[in-house]
């Protein structure tokens, strides 16, 4: 993979005033006084760097509102004019982005649905050819780290380098109380792969509804993002779209308010030393972990053997689900959630069966 290097974090872009970086405006643009009223109010509460606001909507079902379209860039263009705020909106396609560029906008987001496709990233990343834009990069619907990642070198190869990625989680079949499933492991592995790159959170549609939003923007900020993208509007209730992740401008205050921001790191000796203690008995559980780990694989084997001789298939679903409600049970008691206990004996499981494989197979 290419080093990204000349990537410009967050905290160097012109737009940025202070920590964390708050994107935020209604979820669409409907009418320009819904905007000026939007943007008035942010601005009274001092509660805004970039000012956002959908112009085409991409909707899972047709006859839904999908945006007023070119109409709104004009609103968005006075909103810049007259309050001096910088100025964002979603894009999917080279269309969308020659009509931005066009009306001024300084910041352009590729949404989930985009972001999964490289032939829509690389017709976008061909229209910023030259241009001096910052772009954000939601990440895919799915949890695909490649993809993410292949999205975000695309507008890299294109020349820009005020660039950043975008958590708004992830669509699942499986049950959560929120909308899409956060899966914080993959913006950080993100990070790792990349660690010029900046990341802000989406906490309005990671938990679709306005209750979450707090809860989810301290957790990221307790991850050490570098921003918020939060969408407002002065009458949630009656938005066109989104309108239970949506806050007013005095709840965002209120929200905001109530955030802790921590540092990445002290020169106080006593955490330092307290810190290195700690991560050194870490070091030392993760060490034993690993021999358990072999050892309990060598076990799996010797059935692994038994089963060949025996003529049984490998999957016993009576013993497994045996396994993972012991585990689910003792796990509670000690603490760790069942999310936790099924992910991990999860993994032990299947591993166990590659191992067995190997030996009815050799």
């Amino acid at each position: 993979m290419e080093k990204m290097v000349e990537i410009i974090p967050i905290k160097e872009w012109e737009i940025y005033k202070q920590a964390p970086l708050l994107i935020t405006g209604p979820c669409s643009a409907e009418t320009e006084e819904q905007l000026y009223d939007a943007a008035n109010e942010l601005i009274k509460y001092n509660r805004v760097d970039v000012f956002r606001a959908g112009i085409w909507k991409p909707r899972t079902r047709p006859d839904t509102f999908e945006g007023v379209g070119r109409e709104g860039l004009k609103w968005l263009r006075n909103i810049k004019r007259d309050l001096g705020l910088p100025i964002a909106t979603e894009v999917a396609n080279q269309y969308h982005v020659n009509e931005a560029l066009k009306f001024g906008v300084d910041v352009l987001w590729i949404g989930a649905r985009t972001s999964a496709n490289p032939f829509a990233l690389q017709e976008i990343a061909d229209a910023l050819q030259g241009v001096d834009v910052t772009v954000l990069i939601k990440n895919p619907i799915t949890p695909d780290l490649d993809l993410w990642i292949g999205a975000i070198e695309r507008i890299y190869k294109a020349g820009i380098r005020k660039v950043a990625a975008v958590h708004r989680g992830f669509s699942s079949y499986e049950k959560s109380r929120y909308r899409n499933q956060p899966i914080f492991q993959l913006p950080i592995e993100l990070r790792r792969a990349i660690p010029e790159i900046s990341l802000i959170c989406d906490p309005s549609h990671i938990g679709g509804s306005r209750e979450y939003i707090y809860e989810l923007s301290q957790k990221s900020m307790d991850l050490n993002y570098d921003g918020l993208m939060i969408e407002s509007h002065c009458n949630p209730d009656m938005a066109l779209s989104d309108s239970k992740q949506q806050v007013t401008p005095t709840d965002l205050d209120a929200i905001l308010t109530r955030i802790t921001l921590r540092q990445p790191d002290t020169d106080n000796p006593v955490y330092k030393d307290v810190i290195a203690e700690l991560r050194s008995r870490i070091d030392q559980y993760d060490d034993q972990l690993l021999d358990l780990l072999e050892t309990r694989m060598n076990t799996a084997e010797t059935i692994g053997k038994y089963k060949r001789e025996n003529n049984i298939t490998i999957l016993q679903s009576n013993r497994w689900e045996q396994i993972i409600n012991k585990a689910v049970g003792k796990g509670k008691d000690k603490g760790l959630s069942e999310e936790f206990i099924c992910k991990v004996f999860e993994a032990l499981h299947q591993e166990s069966i590659n191992h067995q494989n190997q030996v009815m197979n050799s």
